[in-house]
């Protein structure tokens, strides 16, 4: 099984201390963000867990924690891009800061386990395509030699982003738009020896030498554990999204990144609630267990394929 920590926060950043005590007691507890009084026992043991997927945007607090999670595989997908504090108001600077962690972060597991985001790309009149283009090359010149390949993505208008977003004034983006802009970050991303791919979009890109990403990789996985996997798409997310089976262990309403185009935070009053909620000694991400909770354990499994191949 795929561990995602997580798509619906920073693990990395603000619970990563929470998230080694996990791993040292071999299980966590999620709710369901549907049913918040289910709760999924997911059991932890590198026996089936094939590897971890973290997300970010500062992994500086997780950098001196990575020894603790010898026995298991895992990568990151960091995102780093040219958005200032009126976006991402919590982000430290990327230049002195976030950089030189992703250099670091690279140095210590190697680049391809450390795979560079530059998303959602929206345009407004401080960030234009010009302005885009501008800050990736700059980017690209300085992680080239610590990642192989940046994943792409469009902002969507999700109805919590689309009013959070509003303060900055996005503009139009029209598919030529993003067909221009996407056609010369390949180039450049090209031009230093880095393949792009996009995340979740169904526009065609190929002929600029532009995939489809599959942020959750049983391909890169398989690479780099020498063992193949066996994992069907994932059925729970978009029609567009390459991604693998995986079991997200992150909750809603608790990243402070603070970021306006964050689709993952939609109470900010819940957001600091949760803040003041959180135990890094609980089996929950936040809260405690209540009387009304009911634990299903979750049915685990290894996917990959253990199986005696002869070169015929």
């Amino acid at each position: 099984m795929i561990i995602s920590a997580s798509r619906r926060t920073d693990i990395p950043t603000y619970y990563s201390g929470w998230f080694l005590n996990r791993i040292k007691a071999g299980y966590v507890y999620v709710r369901n963000p549907m049913n918040v009084h289910q709760i999924s026992r997911i059991n932890l043991s590198p026996e089936v867990v094939d590897g971890i997927v973290f997300w970010t945007k500062n992994p500086i607090p997780m950098l001196d924690k990575l020894e603790a999670l010898k026995d298991y595989m895992y990568y990151f997908q960091f995102t780093l891009n040219s958005y200032g504090a009126d976006v991402e108001k919590n982000i430290p600077s990327k230049d002195k800061v976030i950089v030189p962690a992703f250099q670091r972060l690279s140095d210590f597991i190697g680049p391809d386990r450390v795979i560079w985001r530059y998303d959602p790309i929206f345009l407004s009149k401080t960030y234009t395509a010009d302005y885009h283009i501008r800050y990736f090359e700059k980017l690209a010149k300085r992680l080239s030699s610590y990642t192989k390949k940046c994943t792409i993505s469009f902002l969507d208008f999700y109805r919590n982003t689309e009013k959070n977003i509003a303060a900055l004034s996005p503009t139009g983006f029209s598919a030529e738009q993003q067909e221009q802009l996407a056609k010369s970050i390949a180039e450049i991303a090209h031009s230093y020896g880095l393949r792009v791919d996009t995340c979740a979009e169904g526009i065609d890109l190929q002929q600029y030498g532009i995939e489809h990403a599959r942020c959750i990789d049983d391909r890169l996985f398989g690479q780099l554990i020498q063992v193949p996997l066996k994992i069907k798409k994932d059925k729970n997310q978009r029609s567009e999204c390459g991604c693998m089976e995986s079991l997200d262990i992150g909750a809603y309403n608790t990243c402070r990144n603070g970021c306006r185009y964050c689709y993952a935070n939609y109470n900010e009053k819940s957001v600091g609630a949760n803040r003041g909620n959180h135990n890094p000694n609980s089996p929950l991400l936040i809260g405690e267990i209540g009387t009304e909770d009911k634990i299903t354990e979750r049915k685990m499994f290894s996917y990959k394929i253990n199986q005696l191949r002869l070169d015929l």
